[in-house]
């Protein structure tokens, strides 16, 4: 029996819970941007310039490694224009396999735009679709999509949440589950 233990480590389980979404019309992941250079300092860009820093480029990294654990794999990528969304998005299609070529980028997900404007955008998808964007913007949608009357989340910067969409006219969702950056980085371990 000179063989290699397997630890449960080496065989994850399956994850057919979070694969399985038959009767959804979509399963949509919402990650906020990693973290970016801060505003006050005196090399910070305008604000739809400012980029990711060395810091958020490796959490972003370590977090989109979580996202591969769990088997996320979406088929359509939107992305805010604003910079630090941009290369959060390219840092995940990396490290999941994906061509970069595949973000979109859309008004839709910059930090002013109304919920509504991104039930348009994804309208137009379906499947697993995965969005690049910022704070309040994507709280303000997770609340809009299970109908609530605030904001009852706080996304962290390179955290995701997962939605299971039921339907986008009129718009009916479930969030699945939400994560932040520290744990998805722990699940990429």
């Amino acid at each position: 029996m000179g063989g290699r233990m397997v630890s449960q480590r080496d065989k994850p389980e399956p994850l057919d819970e979070l694969e399985d979404f038959a009767g959804k019309i979509m399963r949509l992941y919402l990650m906020r941007h990693g973290i970016a250079i801060d505003r006050e300092d005196v090399d910070c860009p305008p604000e739809p310039d400012r980029y990711l820093t060395p810091k958020g480029i490796q959490r972003t990294r370590a977090a989109a490694r979580g996202l591969r654990d769990l088997r996320v794999k979406p088929a359509s990528l939107l992305t805010s224009p604003y910079v630090r969304a941009v290369q959060t998005g390219e840092i995940v299609c990396e490290v999941l396999g994906l061509d970069p070529k595949q973000l979109r980028t859309t008004d839709a997900l910059k930090p002013e735009a109304k919920p509504g404007r991104l039930v348009e955008e994804l309208a137009r998808l379906g499947g697993e679709v995965i969005c690049f964007g910022h704070a309040p913007h994507m709280d303000e949608f997770i609340a809009h999509a299970v109908k609530a009357t605030s904001s009852f989340t706080a996304l962290k910067k390179s955290g995701v949440a997962c939605l299971d969409i039921d339907s986008l006219s009129p718009l009916r969702a479930t969030l699945f589950w939400l994560l932040t950056s520290r744990i998805l980085r722990r699940l990429g371990d």
